[in-house]
């Protein structure tokens, strides 16, 4: 899947998206990953 997503973001269209990656924190304590691909504009909201 991750290959999917890196031949999507190099496309000519796609210099407005980015990945992001942010660890979240489960309710038993332990941390997960949560990775999206979004709109630079909406990058800084995703990491609130």
């Amino acid at each position: 899947m991750a290959k999917k997503v890196v031949a999507t973001l190099k496309s000519a269209d796609s210099k407005q998206f980015t990945k992001v990656i942010k660890m979240v924190k489960n309710p038993k304590g332990s941390y997960s990953f949560e990775e999206r691909v979004v709109a630079k504009d909406a990058a800084k909201e995703f990491l609130k």
